[in-house]
């Protein structure tokens, strides 16, 4: 994960990485790493200027299908709100 944000600063777009659905097109990108039977997941956005805001890290529990459960796409769309406001602001 610590290598496809690295590569994200850097303007690059990691192999790994995947848009999220539901964010209309690749500005919202997810990350997906399985350590010792486990997922863990973490989401970031490069659509703001110059800047990649992580917008939730967590691991994956459910251990049915493969979609982001409601509540974390919930917490993301917020997340994504703010750094919206917050990076508006700092112009």
């Amino acid at each position: 994960m610590g290598q496809a944000l690295d590569d994200a600063q850097h303007g690059e777009k990691h192999p790994g990485a995947r848009p999220l659905k539901g964010f209309g097109g690749a500005g919202v990108l997810e990350i997906v790493e399985d350590d010792d039977g486990d997922t863990y997941r973490a989401v970031y956005t490069v659509k703001l200027a110059g800047v990649v805001y992580v917008l939730h890290a967590f691991q994956k529990k459910s251990k049915r299908g493969r979609a982001t459960p409601k509540k974390d796409i919930d917490l993301i769309k917020q997340r994504l709100r703010e750094a919206r406001a917050y990076h508006r602001s700092r112009k």
